[in-house]
């Protein structure tokens, strides 16, 4: 696939402040991951990826609050290829890794 060694950028939806970057090291569709650099802004919305991450760790249990925690990820930040921003998204950070899908048309509701 032609996404390793792209940059994708996570920016801030309420003032477009860097989230940070990601430098695409693996294309396993439909997800891409690789190496997470923080930019000013990570800081403002780490505690929104940690939370998701810890509920995520126990998805079954509780998916409801799973959804409830990234919907407030999604409302924080948004995703921009090296083409722009895309539709949507499900973004993981943790650490120096990031680990996401996309599509540049929204994802059917279930």
């Amino acid at each position: 696939m032609g996404f390793t060694d792209e940059v994708w950028h996570v920016v801030a939806r309420e003032d477009g402040r860097t989230v940070g970057h990601i430098a695409i090291e693996v294309a396993d569709f439909p997800w891409l991951s690789g190496r997470f650099t923080p930019g000013p802004a990570f800081e403002s919305v780490r505690p929104l990826f940690d939370h998701e991450l810890a509920l995520l760790d126990h998805i079954d249990e509780n998916q409801d609050a799973w959804e409830a925690s990234y919907d407030a990820v999604e409302r924080a930040v948004a995703l921009h290829s090296p083409d722009g921003p895309v539709a949507e998204f499900l973004l993981h950070i943790k650490g120096d890794r990031a680990w996401f899908r996309w599509s540049d048309t929204p994802f059917p509701e279930d």
